[in-house]
């Protein structure tokens, strides 16, 4: 895997990888999310693909998933996440709540590699919602 990332004046930068469009990170929160909004974002994008292909697998039918990411930092630099908490929120029959939080779990467990490196230095906390 290989991104490039330029500069583009203040705290922005543009990031893009081979066949993909650029993304925008602002340190400022202007023009793009900040970096470590990004990293909050990879978390629950990685493990909301690894969902969305075991709940087809299983053949759990539901019309939408979100997922909610929040992370609480270190006081002290260099800023961490220490706590980082997902709430899976999935429009799905309620028959199907214990196969959509072996999903998640799966996800958390074995096939994110997102969430298997944050969880080296933070504690991940990962909670369904059906609705």
């Amino acid at each position: 895997m290989k991104t490039i990332t330029n500069w583009k004046g203040e705290l922005a930068f543009e990031s893009m990888q081979a066949e993909v469009g650029p993304l925008i990170m602002d340190g400022n929160l202007k023009k793009g999310l900040s970096p470590k909004a990004l990293l909050l974002a990879g978390l629950a994008g990685c493990s909301a693909v690894d969902v969305v292909e075991i709940l087809h697998k299983m053949r759990v039918h539901f019309t939408s998933l979100q997922v909610v990411s929040e992370a609480d930092q270190t006081d002290q630099h260099p800023r961490v996440f220490k706590d980082i908490t997902l709430i899976f929120i999935v429009n799905a029959a309620q028959v199907e709540l214990e196969k959509v939080q072996k999903a998640v779990d799966l996800s958390m467990e074995k096939y994110c590699g997102v969430a298997a490196m944050l969880r080296k230095n933070s504690t991940i906390h990962a909670t369904v919602q059906l609705i």
